[in-house]
């Protein structure tokens, strides 16, 4: 269940309610019977870890993020230079 601020319009204090989706919203303050005003807040959301823009595209353009095919092709291309001097050795 989200937790919901409000705040009086009239004394100006501010309370917390743990509310379901659901509920209405309250609207009498419980210390002066004054108007309450829902306030927005900040989230305590915080994404970590990899797979995320900034680790995964925020790169230069024309960069991918496809490390391990470009590590296949270099591979591949020592690979064949390793056997074109194998066979200039042995002729």
């Amino acid at each position: 269940m989200p937790i919901y601020e409000y705040e009086c319009t009239k004394c100006h204090s501010q309370i917390e309610a743990l509310q379901n989706f659901s509920d209405k919203p309250l609207a009498k303050c419980e210390h002066c019977s004054g108007k309450l005003q829902k306030l927005i807040s900040h989230s305590a959301f915080h994404l970590k870890g990899s797979g995320w823009y900034v680790t995964d595209y925020a790169g230069e353009p024309g960069k991918s993020s496809n490390s391990s095919e470009k590590k296949a092709e270099t591979s591949k291309k020592e690979t064949k230079k390793t056997e074109k001097k194998a066979d200039k050795a042995s002729e």
